[in-house]
This record gives structure tokens, C-alpha cells and sequence, in this order.
């Protein structure tokens, strides 16, 4: 009974004491979850954390077979790559790298003057920039443990079962320890938050900014306001708001009387609003409630690293031709996925498991990580220095990190890495906020886009994150379409048809399988199969479905 309940992937190969244990850092989500490699002759065994102290989700625990192996210095390819770079105008790239990987990119436009391109982390950059405008710091002002201690709290645009299980998990204590009342706010049911969602109120896709609106003047109504923004709140037209979002008047009472008498209250905002078509406005209507209403305010991030890249990258919205990418699609690519090898138009990178950096958390802390694998072939940094850069390591650029941006100028070895007795957290080191100049305008929300008909929602599951987690899985774990029973009569789809749609020039080929807990006419659409071009992916999570069925 007892081996029923080990995991498969775990079956003997090996004793537990000939492991070596490598510090490392999680970078499947934002996160950054203190973990321990278990390695024998360059192979990672398993991942086991300090687990009096800090908690690991499956994917941070299971899903660490994505180093990129075999790879040797393709002398050809590196100068194929370095021919790239000299003719490209924009480095296209996503938010899963490390902070000195941010860096060198960063150093590599200021020299040579190349776009930089992320469209998770700019929409990101952006909404925190605008965020900032109000509350006058550069950063949220919350953290996980804060949620933790709530007895209220609040998410907003974001599937969290999926997006973050670090948040949920903290959510979830709030809820057991301090009998938390948990509101979600979001177009999709989620059954898996039903033993710790208090209140679900759904809204319409799309409509996030009347949301906002209708939350912040339920929640300030009779808090001391400046008069412009007093204004605002006050001429809103609450009976359209709430027509447009079907977000029913009584149930913003129902939350507004149950958060009475209550203390600690937390709001939790996700990757639905950082690229929506009025991100700004979201942003500063939501900052109101840290700095008038003394929310715990964080952002779930979109990717591993994307507070990091967003802090020291200077970001571009537009790409100009030729470009090279970064971990993503382009006219030549650099890839940690192992698939360089197979095109004339790329060179082996390695994965995050193979080297040395930094990355920042979703609690603003910069971690540490540290070699599991050994890696054969050419680096960024590597390139870099035939680019100009003049660097011996890629953890060099460590102690090089922004300070004007929060940074710390600490040398990598430097860096503590353990818990203490009692569990206080010496990893790394805590960002630092600087002053933001304040700019308290906010305006009236627009008329929201209508999303008529069949929707899909851009969406991994919470043990497949990413591109890179889908390295070595099966074959069986490819993406499907999956909606509910009342999606496929809206699409006029039966279970088992295949269909082809395009996202932001990315085409899908899925298989349409039905959920019947789902509820609703939007379907969940994954990335994580997709390779390289998940990071094209630029727009608001929510489209509409236009598809060809081309049979099952």
C-alpha cells in the first residue's frame, strides 16, 4: 500500500545519500521557491526544499528534466549567431532568465542600440509604472506572507489555481488560520477554489476597468479622498457599470458588508489586466486601495522573472526586422528547448538548471540559483563579450544589477541562501523601493469591447507552466482545447473534433475535449506546447474564437 503512494517518476535508481545538493531557486512561476537539487553524475534525481520552511508546488518538484544535454561549442553556429546580432535591429525574448541575463541584454541596446522585446514583461512594466504614479513607490507594497495573516482577500484577473499556486497556498492559509472571506473576481468559475472562495463574482470578459472601478468606489466610498479623484468616483454610472460587467449592485454590497469589522485585507491582481486595452487606468483605479485603504497589493507575474526583466530592461513596444530572439521565435534563435540543433537558424543556449544567476521574486527578493547540469556549449555571456561586453562570467553582472531600480550591488558568491531556525528568510536580499513622483489622475472607464460568442482564455495548468516545463513530458500531456458543455453547443462542436485558430499570428492546431464542471462559453486555451512562439503571445488573455474544423 505504502509504494501506491509513490510517485513514478521517482521509482529507484539511486541512494539518497550518494545525492550532491545543489541550492537553487524555483523559475517555473514568480515565485522563486527555495528548492534543493538532488544531483548524481550530472543528472538530477529529484528536488527536495526545507519543507519546516517554505512550501513547493508539483511543477516545481516534478518538472525539472528540461536542461538542454549533448550540446558541444558549435563553432559555425556561434558565428552564425554573432553575424545575427550585427545585422539585427530587435532581440525578442521572454521573462524565464535570470536577472544578469537581463543585464547583458539591457548592455547589448545601450551599446548597440537593438529593441528589446517582451510583450508579457513591457504590458507588465507598464501597468507598475502606472501603478506607481499613485501610490509614489516603484513597487507593490504587498507579499505572500502578508496574505497569509489577511482576513480578507481579494483576487482580481487572474485564474490563480493555474497562475500561481504559491498565492493560492497563501490565500488558502488565510482561509484556514484566519477564517479569511475570499472574493474572486473573475469571468471563469474555478471548482478548485471552492473550499476557500467566500464569494465568487463573475464578470464579463473584457470589462476590468468598469470592474475596478466598481470595486474601489464600493470599498473607498466613505474614505478621504482627493477631490479630483472624489469627483470621478462619484459621477460614475454605477447602473451601466454594473450592466456592462453584470456584476449585480447587491453583490458588491455583499462584499462591502462582509469585509466590515474585518482587519488585514490583501488584494491579489493578475496577468487578465496587464495587457488589457485600459491596463493604465486598472492600474491607478487599483493603486487607490494601497494608498488610501491600506491594501496588501500584489501582482502575480506572467512569467519566472518578470518583475526583474521589468525593472532593468528598458522596453520597446514595436519590433523591427531583422530580429534575433532569446528563448523565443525569431529570424535567429538562441534556445535553451534543445532544438537548436535541428535549424540552420539557431544556437544552443543553456536552460536555467545550468547556470548561475539571480532572479526576483514575487516578494521582491533577489534569490540566488546555482549550477545543477553541466552545460557543453556557448552562453549569452559569451556572445556578449564578441558583441564588446567585457565580462568573464554571466554572474559578473550581478553586483552590476540597477541600484537606481532597487537592486543591491552584492557579488553573486556573496549572497546568502538558508532559513533560520524559526524560519526567517536569509536568501538574497529585498529590492529596495524608490520614490516615484506622484500623478493622481485617473479618468472615467470606457465603453467596454464586447466579446460576443465563443471565447478562449490563454491559460497553462499550475504543473505545466511554461514552454520549458513541457520539454520531456509525453506526448499525452499535449495541449488541448477544453471548454464546457455549453461552449460546444455555442461552437457547435462535439468532443474529439480538431480545430485550427491563430492568436497574435501564432497558429493553434487543438483537439476539442469537454469539461463538465466547466461552465460558460469561454474555453482554456494552453501555450505551453508551442514552443518558442509562446512569447509572440502579446495581447489581453481573452480572444475571440475564429476557427477552422478540420475533423477529429
Amino acid at each position: 500500500p505504502v509504494g501506491a503512494l509513490v510517485n513514478t517518476d521517482f521509482k529507484y535508481t539511486t541512494n539518497a545519500w550518494e545525492l550532491q545538493k545543489i541550492p537553487a531557486a524555483c523559475m517555473h512561476c514568480g515565485g522563486g521557491c527555495q528548492m534543493t537539487y538532488e544531483v548524481k553524475n550530472d543528472r538530477i534525481y529529484r528536488v527536495t526544499n526545507d519543507f519546516e520552511h517554505v512550501t513547493l508546488c508539483d511543477s516545481g518538484r516534478h518538472a525539472f528534466d528540461y536542461a538542454n544535454i549533448n550540446v558541444t561549442k558549435d563553432k559555425k553556429a556561434f558565428a552564425d549567431a554573432i553575424e545575427a546580432f550585427e545585422s539585427a535591429k530587435s532581440i525578442i525574448f521572454n521573462s524565464s532568465i535570470s536577472n544578469e541575463e537581463a543585464m547583458i541584454l539591457q548592455r547589448l541596446k545601450e551599446k548597440h542600440g537593438y529593441k528589446l522585446i517582451s510583450p508579457s514583461a513591457k504590458s507588465y512594466q507598464d501597468f507598475l509604472g502606472a501603478y506607481s504614479l499613485i501610490t509614489g513607490t516603484s513597487l507593490y507594497g504587498g507579499d505572500l506572507k502578508k496574505i497569509s495573516e489577511s482576513q480578507a482577500v481579494i483576487v482580481l484577473g487572474t485564474k490563480i489555481n493555474d497562475d500561481s499556486s504559491q498565492v493560492k497556498y497563501h490565500i488558502n492559509m488565510a482561509s484556514k488560520w484566519h477564517r479569511a472571506r475570499v472574493a474572486y473576481m473573475h469571468p471563469m468559475e474555478d471548482i478548485e477554489l471552492d473550499t476557500i472562495v467566500t464569494q465568487f463574482i463573475k464578470y464579463e470578459v473584457g470589462s476590468e476597468e468598469g470592474v475596478s472601478a466598481l470595486l474601489v468606489d464600493t470599498l473607498l466610498k466613505d474614505t478621504p479622498l482627493p477631490d479630483n479623484i472624489r469627483a470621478i468616483l462619484d459621477d460614475l454610472d454605477i447602473g451601466n457599470l454594473s450592466a456592462e460587467s453584470n456584476i449585480g449592485e447587491e453583490e458588491l454590497e455583499s462584499l462591502a458588508k462582509s469585509l466590515r469589522k474585518k482587519r488585514g485585507f490583501s488584494l491579489v491582481v493578475g496577468s487578465d489586466l496587464y495587457a488589457h486595452p485600459q491596463a493604465t487606468n486598472i492600474a491607478k483605479l487599483l493603486a487607490l486601495l494601497e494608498k488610501y485603504a491600506g491594501f496588501n497589493v500584489v501582482f502575480v507575474p506572467p512569467e519566472g522573472n518578470t518583475l526583474g526583466v521589468s525593472l532593468i530592461c528598458e522596453l520597446d513596444s514595436v519590433t523591427e526586422s531583422p530580429t534575433v530572439g532569446y528563448n523565443a521565435k525569431a529570424d535567429f534563435t538562441l534556445s535553451a528547448l534543445g532544438d537548436a540543433k535541428e535549424s540552420s537558424d539557431g544556437l544552443d543556449m543553456p536552460s536555467f538548471t545550468q547556470q548561475e544567476g539571480t532572479t526576483t521574486t514575487i516578494n521582491k527578493r533577489v534569490v540566488p540559483s546555482n549550477v545543477a547540469v553541466t552545460y557543453g556549449g556557448y552562453t549569452l555571456n559569451d556572445i556578449a563579450n564578441a558583441l564588446g561586453l567585457n565580462a568573464e562570467y554571466t554572474i559578473d553582472y550581478t553586483e552590476q544589477l540597477p541600484t537606481e531600480k532597487g537592486f543591491s550591488s552584492v557579488k553573486f558568491d556573496d549572497l546568502p541562501n538558508h532559513f533560520d531556525a524559526v524560519g526567517n528568510e536569509f536568501r538574497g536580499y529585498l529590492l529596495t523601493p524608490t520614490i516615484v513622483e506622484v500623478d493622481e489622475q485617473i479618468e472615467e472607464p470606457e465603453e467596454m469591447e464586447e466579446f460576443d460568442g465563443a471565447v478562449v482564455y490563454n491559460c497553462n495548468s499550475n504543473t505545466i507552466y511554461t514552454p520549458i516545463n513541457f520539454v520531456r513530458q509525453p506526448e499525452e500531456k499535449k495541449g488541448l482545447l477544453v471548454g464546457s458543455q455549453q461552449f460546444a453547443i455555442a461552437t457547435k462542436l462535439k468532443d474529439g473534433d480538431r480545430v485550427v485558430f491563430t492568436l497574435d499570428g501564432v497558429e493553434f492546431s487543438r483537439l476539442f475535449k469537454i469539461d463538465t464542471s466547466m461552465k460558460g462559453t469561454v474555453a482554456l486555451n494552453p501555450t505551453y506546447d508551442i514552443g518558442l512562439s509562446a512569447t509572440l503571445l502579446s495581447s489581453y488573455r481573452f480572444s475571440r474564437l475564429e476557427f477552422k474544423k478540420v475533423g477529429m
